[in-house]
């Protein structure tokens, strides 16, 4: 069996797994954002001091990371200048020109990520079918290199109008920035993002630079450091759409790592519906800084080629910056066991998006925070076991969770605190509850009949209420759902995506034509796979985004290159509008705006036995705690995850103890162990 690490940084955790010798080793660390690799390291020689794996015996590791959405959101990336056509450097300003909220007078945006005198303006202009309206200007380049220089610029995009279909231009100018200076990095709207939309090709291009010289550093130091410490095997990045790249196409395109570690939760959470047979699913990630929401359908998560960081108003699209590079499809929020508590102008009670982090964190976690969070009303209500806790390695403080609710809010009893406490819980539920249900409308699918798989430290804890909430019948708690992303990168294929517009009429298809760009982009996908899968097998995937003509987005219809005649695509496109829509539009004809290629080596797939990091933990039940619900204080059994047997019934309430999470069976509910060693929860 191939050994395999995962390393998953978080906003408050690190999670680093380790598959070998049919099992898993795993390890949660608290992340050290001044230098994340810190606690990488850390986790590592733990890993590998337990399982007796050298990391020379090591096939490959696997890495994925905020660092890049982070960067975004927190505005910590490098200086950044745009060189476009001039006339149009205030497209990043304009955005949609819409009002995503329409009656907030106030409305809030978020800012471009290069201000106005940093966009600076070329003289040239392509036309919409890649002919030379207007030559380029050598002496505007000669200045704009000029401002680059004097401004001391660090990374540069390039983004020419419909260079997409003509990059001539942006690879003259990148070649005569190149040349003059040598050291900066950059970023051409032509292979970055190469497809229509002015606006979304603009901003994914200055996402990736605004993101690129961090990343860049950051990736390197990660992989010296790893050769450091012994590893001799490659290190492959986790991408948005669920798939592995090489470390050299991370650093150019480090665009594509945002999401990466959520999207390793979607695989897994794939990769167990795949298991037990379950043809409809909702992924829930909740960790220690946002809570993850994804649809999975015949053991397939959705898949988009939009995404949008830094989202002024939580649910609502348009609010954020917009990036076109493959992706699952999720919705992500402020709400995980590092969410904090307080209360607005009008007194009431807010939980999040703020998160105490890894430092201080949590108040209960007795490294100096103070304000109360999630987890802090989840030790006041008895859902955690203080001594259990993380199996000992970092004991909760009830008290400091209790004082940092009554310093807050002002309570001056402990029945009030309960009830405080009580609301957090409610309202971080409620607030992921109906995360859900909006994702849910937004693309047109139900949530009746689903089973949620829970995984990622808090989800076990909140998963009872997500049921109630969002009126399903059970759970699915997978082993080692503590550290589940970094489980589900060990499942992910080594997979690369491309995309090209090119207009066509399906009235007027040339087939020879699509099979002429489709085999060119094959060529090019399969020459990036092959750089970390030199033989192993590849499955090819080819869809067309399609429209009705007049209509102002497509939608993604797959196809065979080899039958991709126009009846053939007609067919294919009407299935999946009257899908997506319920109806068709009569009398039509459908126009093709783009195309994509993606190419993946198989799912990995793998039956393991189970190992603990620590050998001889705890194998007796061990007693009872009081524990607070909504209709009043009961005594909940605690009992160690090892202590269940397959089949087993544990009734509620109950508390569920394991290394890395906490699964809470409240009144009226049971937990059973299936075969796949996951806990089940389901409602008497």
């Amino acid at each position: 069996m191939i050994s395999k690490l995962a390393v998953d940084i978080g906003g408050t955790f690190t999670d680093v797994v380790l598959e070998a010798q049919n099992r898993q080793f795993a390890k949660k660390l608290l992340t050290t954002h001044r230098d994340p690799s810190l606690a990488v390291l850390e986790g590592v020689h733990e890993i590998v001091e337990v399982s007796k794996v050298s990391p020379e015996e090591i096939s490959m590791v696997i890495h994925g990371t905020t660092l890049a959405t982070n960067a975004l959101i927190e505005r910590r990336g490098a200086k950044t200048a745009l060189l476009t056509t001039e006339g149009h450097r205030d497209i990043l300003a304009m955005a949609f020109e819409n009002r995503f909220e329409q009656y907030d007078v106030n409305i809030e945006r978020p800012e471009p990520l290069v201000p106005r005198r940093l966009r600076i303006p070329i003289v040239e202009r392509m036309g919409v079918n890649g002919n030379v309206l207007r030559a380029l200007d050598l002496a505007s380049v000669d200045h704009a290199i000029d401002l680059l220089a004097e401004e001391e610029i660090e990374s540069v995009a390039l983004g020419f109008l419909h260079s997409y279909v003509n990059p001539d231009h942006e690879n003259t100018v990148a070649e005569l920035v190149q040349k003059r200076l040598p050291d900066i990095d950059l970023s051409l709207s032509s292979v970055v993002c190469p497809e229509i939309r002015e606006y979304e090709r603009l901003s994914t291009t200055c996402a990736n630079a605004y993101v690129l010289p961090l990343m860049r550093v950051y990736l390197n130091r990660m992989n010296e450091r790893l050769f450091e410490a012994g590893f001799r095997c490659p290190l492959f990045m986790m991408t948005s759409s669920g798939g592995l790249t090489t470390l050299e196409v991370a650093c150019q395109h480090p665009i594509r790592l945002v999401e990466s570690g959520p999207a390793g939760g979607a695989i897994l959470a794939a990769h167990k519906a795949a298991q037990i047979g379950e043809d409809s699913v909702l992924s829930f990630d909740m960790g220690g800084t946002t809570a993850k929401i994804c649809l999975i359908d015949k053991a397939v998560p959705m898949v988009s080629r939009a995404f949008e960081v830094d989202r002024q108003y939580r649910f609502k699209k348009g609010s954020g910056l917009p990036v076109r590079i493959p992706v699952i499809e999720m919705v992500e929020i402020g709400a995980g066991g590092g969410s904090i508590a307080s209360l607005d102008r009008m007194s009431r009670l807010n939980v999040g998006p703020e998160s105490a982090g890894s430092e201080p964190g949590p108040a209960c976690y007795g490294r100096g925070g103070t304000l109360p969070t999630v987890t802090d009303a989840d030790v006041t209500l008895g859902k955690l076991h203080p001594e259990l806790f993380a199996e000992g390695e970092l004991t909760l403080d009830i008290e400091a969770a209790v004082q940092a609710i009554s310093n807050q809010f002002g309570e001056s009893d402990f029945k009030s605190q309960v009830g405080r406490a009580l609301a957090i819980n409610e309202i971080v539920d409620e607030n992921m509850a109906a995360a859900a249900r909006g994702h849910a409308n937004e693309w047109g699918s139900s949530l009746n009949d689903r089973t949620l798989i829970a995984y990622g430290g808090a989800a076990p804890l909140h998963a009872a209420r997500m049921l109630e909430k969002l009126k399903l019948k059970r759970a699915i708690i997978p082993e080692n759902a503590g550290v589940g992303s970094a489980v589900g990168f060990l499942r992910a294929p080594v997979s690369y995506e491309i995309v090209r517009s090119q207009h066509m009429l399906l009235s007027e298809l040339s087939v020879s034509a699509v099979q002429t760009l489709t085999h060119e982009m094959c060529n090019e996908v399969e020459s990036v796979v092959r750089l970390a899968a030199p033989t192993e097998e590849l499955e090819t995937y080819c869809s067309a985004f399609m429209r009705y003509v007049g209509q102002g987005y497509e939608i993604s219809v797959p196809f065979d290159p080899a039958n991709c005649d126009g009846d053939a695509l007609a067919a294919a496109y009407e299935q999946a509008y009257e899908r997506l829509y319920g109806r068709l539009i009569p009398d039509s004809d459908v126009e093709i705006m783009s195309w994509t290629v993606s190419m993946s080596t198989a799912p990995g797939i793998v039956e393991l036995e189970t190992q603990h990091l620590v050998e001889g933990s705890t194998t007796e039940t061990v007693g009872h705690q009081m524990f607070h619900e909504i209709d009043g204080e009961t005594q909940a059994q605690v009992l160690v995850r090892t202590d269940i047997d397959v089949n087993t019934s544990v009734i509620g309430p109950a508390i569920v103890t394991e290394r890395h999470t906490t699964t809470v069976v409240p009144t009226g509910y049971k937990l059973t162990l299936n075969e796949w060693n996951d806990l089940v929860l389901e409602e008497l």
